[in-house]
């Protein structure tokens, strides 16, 4: 996790801060922070990513990762509102982190890697040689 967000990163402070603060964190302000919950949201999303939970389909490209990443984010931040006693700010949640995760260094080909089974070019260089299943009804034509 630290290649990607650093410890001392805005996302990770934010994600301290409302673990540490689980049952208070909502009535410090008179509404939810934005910024703290889209930058939790988007440590999160990272971290459920890495850990494998809830990852059926593998992303094949950069494209399928970000949207993996903004559904977990999206999933976080419902989450984080939806226990929260305060309303909700007008505005939009910050896909900034995201972005920025992924176009540092080769992170889109380290997390993409991350999950892939071990023969994963060998079973897509076998997959390209396709043929029709014989059937009854190819068979009769």
């Amino acid at each position: 996790m630290d290649k990607l967000l650093s410890p001392h990163s805005p996302e990770a402070a934010a994600h301290n801060h409302l673990s540490e603060n689980i049952f208070d964190w909502h009535t410090d302000q008179p509404s939810v922070d934005e910024s703290l919950i889209s930058g939790c949201a988007s440590y999160r999303a990272f971290m459920r990513y890495l850990s494998g939970e809830d990852l059926f389909l593998l992303p094949r490209n950069r494209s399928e990762l970000e949207s993996i990443l903004r559904r977990y984010a999206y999933d976080a931040i419902h989450n984080a509102i939806a226990s929260s006693r305060s309303p909700l700010q007008t505005g939009g949640y910050s896909r900034k982190s995201i972005r920025g995760v992924l176009n540092t260094d080769n992170n889109v080909e380290v997390l993409l890697a991350l999950h892939q089974p071990p023969n994963a070019n060998r079973e897509t260089e076998e997959s390209n040689h396709t043929r029709p299943i014989d059937t009854k009804l190819n068979a009769m034509y």
